[in-house]
């Protein structure tokens, strides 16, 4: 099981803990009790494999058609509208489609960049904690987005990604800066316990063509989202 750096001290710090505790109920197995100190050592190596579990980092195979944009994140659609009033100066004036994908709290958790992708701007926003399921927590909830140029095959045009917190998850992960390049299918971030990302692309009908609905499972770096007709 790969385990993404991004866990670091959760999975790290808590690994340290149960291999002290393993060994005192080694010890106890030993002085005191064998059935007694190995039945809690299992029940110490399962708690730390259920916290490691939400931090792995799964090898992806990126789809063959370079021109599909990929899921940014695992879990369930909830979600493919156009939106005209998005507010990303990116877009300009221009409608958006926005697919929502929720991530329960046994989905892998770290995100990955749908294209090949420059990033322009970056913006947090504080917020509440709604249920990651409810529509509401696009508008209201902590968010993170990142948005810049796509390039497909040499054809251009703006991308955004949203990270936002759920009810669970409240800790958003981005290391990213302006400037930076992400490959496609590349990890740059995290929702740490269950939550909501979005992908934003370009709604002209004539250029993409959209490849999920509601209710379909994706997975982060191998789903096909959308493919670019050009």
């Amino acid at each position: 099981m790969i385990l993404t750096r991004f866990g670091t001290r959760e999975w790290g710090g808590s690994l340290i803990i149960a291999l002290i505790l393993t060994a005192v109920f080694l010890t106890l197995a030993v002085k005191v009790s064998f059935p007694v100190g190995i039945t809690l050592s299992i029940i110490t190596l399962v708690t730390w494999l259920a916290i490691a579990a939400f931090f792995r980092s799964p090898n992806r195979k990126l789809p063959a058609d370079p021109k599909v944009i990929v899921s940014p994140a695992d879990g369930v659609i909830k979600g493919v509208e156009v939106v005209e009033n998005h507010g990303f100066e990116l877009f300009g004036d221009r409608p958006v489609v926005r697919i929502g994908i929720f991530l329960s709290i046994l989905d892998v958790h770290v995100n990955r960049a749908p294209s090949r992708l420059t990033v322009k701007y970056k913006e947090y926003r504080e917020g509440r904690y709604l249920d990651a399921r409810n529509s509401g927590c696009a508008k209201e909830n902590e968010a993170m987005t990142i948005g810049g140029v796509a390039d497909i095959k040499g054809y251009k045009f703006p991308m955004a990604i949203r990270q936002v917190s759920g009810a669970i998850a409240r800790r958003i992960m981005c290391p990213v800066d302006k400037g930076d390049m992400l490959a496609r299918g590349s990890v740059y971030g995290m929702i740490k316990f269950g939550s909501r990302t979005e992908l934003y692309i370009p709604a002209e009908e004539n250029n993409f063509e959209v490849l999920v609905k509601t209710g379909n499972r994706v997975y982060a770096g191998s789903s096909g989202m959308a493919r670019l007709r050009k």
